[in-house]
């Protein structure tokens, strides 16, 4: 058995690949578009993985844009996508300095949470041992559900 890939839906293409490219750093590998099945799958990958994702198609997160409009709604029995990085504190002023809210700062220099524009969480971890705690996320609450 080998891990292939998660696959969330998205609404919105552009803002899809704004947050997962563009804020999270997640490179796009590969993408397929079916006329006859009226959807897109872009397929994503952390850049340290990006070569195997080519390669192999795995480990990917496959962003599926249905072409007819639907209502996602909160749920779809999952959970959240987890990437390692390798400064947390870095990765989440990144993510803050491009409008994205961390619902769940590093306190602990360990970890934190984020969600995409269709509402997913993104559990983000430290490389390694935890980095010490660290203003401006110590003191910061936590902001909605991750």
């Amino acid at each position: 058995m080998r891990y292939l890939h998660t696959m969330v839906r998205v609404a919105n293409i552009e803002s899809a690949l704004d947050f997962y490219c563009n804020k999270l750093g997640l490179v796009e590998v590969r993408r397929v578009e079916s006329q006859q099945g009226r959807f897109t799958l872009i397929f994503l990958a952390a850049p340290d993985d990006a070569e195997a994702a080519r390669e192999k198609a795995a480990p990917c997160v496959e962003l599926t844009y249905n072409w007819d409009p639907e209502n996602y709604t909160g749920g779809r029995n999952f959970g959240h996508l987890a990437y390692q990085v390798d400064n947390i504190h870095d990765a989440c002023a990144r993510l803050q300095a491009g409008g994205v809210v961390i619902n769940r700062p590093p306190r602990d220099g360990k970890m934190a949470f984020v969600r995409s524009p269709d509402g997913i969480s993104i559990e983000l971890l430290q490389k390694g041992d935890a980095l010490t705690p660290a203003e401006p996320w110590l003191s910061m609450p936590n902001t909605g559900a991750w």
